[in-house]
């Protein structure tokens, strides 16, 4: 049988998209291969079809642990006989487990890397190779092997004994997100040398990207999710406490939201996950503790309520929503104090000055990108090396073009007050300086007396925080985090003082009357945006949605490894009458036609 045959008669797709063909045959001849393929793309596939194709396994080493049961699963409803090994099971089901990988009754196993590097495990693969039973070993989330990024994982690193080991097994790393450094660890540590590297576009144009200025945060974050109602959803927070805050106050508000967080006991994290993968309608918040590799197709949004830590963080963590390619929204609030944190915590790290360098670049481009007046997903693009043309109508900047002017006048009215108050105070005084308040510490400084003050009186708070933060990402300044985030002059902004170059800023004019107007267009857009594809039979579409819950429940799984909502839609709308016509709707492979065919056309003729 050849991989399109696969592809169709077991996962029930009648094409391969972009380079997974070439992918599978480039494994199949022995080969290995680097692959980067945005979430939602079909990696899994690439490496799911080539141990179906002739005898012996295949070795999926994942970190997902709370999540194989339901990759597992989805596999075995397809007729894959598919298998997982790591710490949730007990010793008699890990032993049978090792016996049906002996006995050869097994297509795909999938191990943690803890689990995999264990002596006893390795004995179990030496056994397995020396009789030519294993066909490949595909390392998911390769991006882990990193140790500038945010997801490192230790044991990734000693994941290059596959290559020593067993040098004849064909081996494929995959990730989502990974920038040229990140790609160029991953080949040596993995000792990936002569790898072919496959790169799909990164672009997920389902995907809508939006910044917001941080204002009232609950309140933006309320107006936000009642433009998403009946949806589900990601909400991510920087610390455990603003996580639990959030998630109680939500609650309050009617909404159903739970908490995820490293701080969780693992019962009551392992309890949360499921809920969200196999409930509708659930808004999970949480920490970057949660969501790779988060297989749940229907994330119709992600909110950041704080700035992640850089642009690939940021693409991975947005890349949750809209797996299923049907529209959703990435979402974000973004202050001041965001930009002087993350550059605080840089500066404050333990960490060598190569490893400071380069997370304050990959800080610097992030903050650009909150910044920019451009096409958004242009500049997300660029900075994987991947270049785009024409704006995407599909952004904030697009949809609401901010307008720019020119800041030079009031850049040097700022840099001027830090200068003359001897570069110790943060943004919230300098602002009150160059307002002109009278306060209590104005005045025991003696900065009411400053030429400066007042000299600003005409801006108003919200006004004078986003030049100091364009200034703070535009590196003209530098928070100290031994002065306790006092502001100060880098060498960037000494031609702007000196008027020496003009510097551009960007804003939104809204007058008051405008606001309310302005929003009721945003959320009718935001909606247009998100909203799930009408069912061209709607009562059809949801008997099926309450069939498929009845048998997720029966079964214990979640409802999208019975069928994903698009197959669903798509036998609503064919409105198959027997079993070949069955076949040919796109999700529905031999072995769920077998299961659920009766049940299903016996529905659909009612």
């Amino acid at each position: 049988m050849t991989a399109l045959d696969t592809l169709r008669q077991v996962f029930g797709y009648p094409a391969f998209r972009g380079p997974q063909a070439e992918i599978i045959d480039h494994l199949s001849r022995g080969g290995d291969a680097l692959v980067l393929m945005p979430t939602g793309g079909g990696k899994s596939l690439c490496y799911q079809i080539p141990p179906l194709l002739r005898p012996g396994v295949g070795v999926v080493v994942s970190p997902l642990i709370a999540l194989m049961q339901d990759q597992v699963d989805a596999l075995r409803q397809a007729g894959v006989r598919a298998a997982f090994l790591n710490s949730s099971l007990d010793y008699a089901t890990a032993s049978a487990t090792e016996r049906q990988l002996l006995a050869g009754t097994l297509d795909l196993i999938y191990v943690a890397p803890e689990r995999l590097l264990t002596e006893r495990f390795l004995a179990l693969l030496d056994q397995m190779n020396a009789a030519g039973n294993i066909v490949l070993f595909a390392i998911d989330e390769a991006h882990c092997v990193s140790q500038w990024g945010h997801d490192f994982r230790p044991e990734y690193i000693q994941l290059s004994i596959l290559h020593e080991r067993y040098p004849a097994v064909p081996r494929i790393a995959l990730t989502a997100t990974a920038d040229e450094l990140t790609r160029r660890e991953i080949l040596l540590r993995l000792g990936l040398d002569k790898a072919r590297i496959f790169i799909s576009s990164f672009d997920r144009p389902n995907i809508r990207y939006s910044v917001v200025e941080r204002d009232n945060p609950r309140r933006q974050l309320l107006d936000f999710l009642a433009t998403h109602e009946n949806a589900a959803g990601i909400v991510y927070c920087l610390s455990r406490k603003k996580v639990d805050e959030t998630a109680v106050w939500l609650a309050t508000q009617g909404i159903t939201a739970l908490a995820y967080h490293a701080g969780l006991d693992t019962a009551t994290r392992t309890r949360h996950q499921q809920r969200f993968l196999r409930e509708d309608a659930i808004v999970m918040v949480a920490t970057i503790a949660f969501g790779m590799g988060i297989d749940k197709p229907d994330v119709r949004f992600v909110v950041h309520l704080d700035l992640p830590k850089s642009l690939e963080a940021y693409y991975q963590e947005t890349g949750r929503a809209g797996r299923d390619g049907e529209p959703a929204e990435a979402w974000m609030t973004y202050g001041l104090n965001d930009v002087m944190i993350h550059r605080m915590r840089i500066d404050e790290s333990v960490a060598g000055e190569e490893q400071k360098r380069i997370e304050r670049g990959k800080l610097d481009a992030l903050l650009a990108w909150c910044e920019t007046a451009e096409c958004r997903r242009t500049r997300l693009l660029a900075y994987f090396a991947e270049a785009r043309e024409d704006r995407c109508g599909n952004c904030d900047t697009c949809l609401e073009p901010p307008e720019l002017w020119d800041g030079t006048m009031a850049a040097q009215k700022a840099l001027s007050a830090i200068l003359r108050t001897g570069q110790r105070f943060g943004a919230g005084h300098l602002i009150d300086l160059l307002r002109g308040k009278n306060t209590a510490r104005m005045q025991q400084f003696g900065h009411n007396a400053l030429p400066t003050f007042g000299d600003g009186a005409h801006t108003d708070e919200t006004g004078w925080r986003s030049v100091f933060r364009q200034m703070l990402a535009g590196g003209l300044l530098h928070a100290d985090a031994e002065a306790y985030g006092a502001l100060k002059l880098t060498a960037a902004a000494r031609p702007v003082l000196k008027g020496e170059t003009v510097l551009h800023l960007r804003r939104q004019i809204i007058k008051p009357h405008q606001k309310s107007a302005l929003a009721g267009r945003r959320n009718e857009r935001r909606k247009s945006a998100t909203a799930a594809p009408a069912a061209s039979n709607p009562t059809l579409f949801e008997a099926l949605r309450a069939w498929r819950a009845e048998q997720a429940k029966t079964q214990g799984v979640p409802a999208y490894v019975i069928l994903h909502d698009k197959t669903l839609h798509e036998l609503a709308a064919r409105t198959p009458t027997n079993q070949d016509e069955l076949l040919d709707v796109p999700g529905i492979g031999q072995a769920k036609a077998e299961r659920y065919g009766a049940a299903l056309l016996a529905l659909i003729a009612t």
